[in-house]
């Protein structure tokens, strides 16, 4: 359980074994406050025997302190009923990093989603193992921090991004296309907090130039995938996909070019998520109350 506490809307992510009369509780809950719920979704997995919940309130009204008001919350329905729970406000930005190397298209996005105020968040930092967008991330005065990387260094220079991570007090790390491994110094503290994006041809084209392999292939539909980082490469819980259909008139650059929108789209799309704490994590799978 987590909870960040500050002005706003409060928004609970919350998941236990099904049980009777779960949702009147935890909405009798909040108008005991004498609070109002602005948004509000579930998911019963049957199957499962889970469920799972979103639930966003307004806090002005609330009759007593926030402090008893969790106290209760842990005692009357977090303990009794087991549930897993994460709750926050949501009017302070998202701290976010974002790790790259040299792909604009993917990082362009992210940047213009937090300058145009759509998304409540703001980048930080941007760590690289190139130079080549430190004039970029000028332009929108984000600290740039250039760590090369190779098989001498790597410890030293994940010791480096983690301090950095840790000073900037950094809540969501993104991968746009950083095409390097990143081990389990940097997951570790971060779990559920690292999205990352590939494309959608693993693990059947992997390696080298997988659009021309997937082109010689004369595949008929292309992707990108976007989930939480594991130390199983590309293999975390996912958030978000894209695809297209695609036919031999397709060349290599066009398939390229649309890979890399598919990718973009799906990388955005999924840090969004996260932002709005729309996302729960359950048994290595997502529930995305999108």
């Amino acid at each position: 359980m987590m909870v960040q506490k500050h002005s706003g809307h409060y928004v609970l992510l919350a998941s236990c074994p099904f049980q009777k009369r779960i949702a009147a509780k935890l909405t009798q809950f909040v108008y005991d406050l004498s609070s109002e719920i602005v948004d509000y979704d579930q998911y019963a997995d049957i199957a499962d025997n889970h469920f799972y919940c979103r639930m966003e309130w307004n806090p002005a009204a609330q009759n007593i302190s926030d402090d008893e008001a969790l106290t209760r919350f842990r005692e009357e329905i977090a303990e009794p009923m087991n549930l897993r729970w994460n709750l926050r406000r949501n009017d302070r930005p998202l701290r976010l990093a974002v790790f790259v190397t040299r792909e604009l298209a993917h990082l362009y996005a992210l940047m213009m989603k937090c300058v145009s105020g759509l998304w409540d968040a703001n980048i930080e930092l941007i760590i690289s193992n190139h130079p080549d967008l430190a004039d970029e991330a000028a332009r929108f005065n984000i600290p740039y921090h250039h760590l090369p990387i190779d098989k001498d260094n790597k410890a030293e220079q994940e010791r480096r991004q983690l301090e950095l991570l840790q000073d900037n007090e950094i809540e969501l790390i993104v991968l746009s296309r950083y095409m390097q491994v990143v081990t389990e110094k940097i997951i570790a503290p971060y779990e559920n907090r690292i999205i990352n994006i590939h494309h959608s041809m693993l693990p059947a084209f992997s390696g080298a130039k997988p659009y021309h392999q997937a082109h010689a292939r004369g595949v008929k539909l292309i992707g990108a995938t976007s989930h939480y980082l594991t130390s199983q490469l590309d293999e975390g819980p996912i958030i978000a996909q894209e695809v297209k259909v695609v036919d031999h008139r397709k060349t290599v650059p066009a398939l390229i070019s649309l890979g890399r929108d598919l990718e973009a789209n799906a990388l955005a799309r999924a840090v969004g998520l996260h932002i709005n704490s729309r996302i729960i994590v359950s048994n290595g799978r997502t529930i995305v109350f999108d």
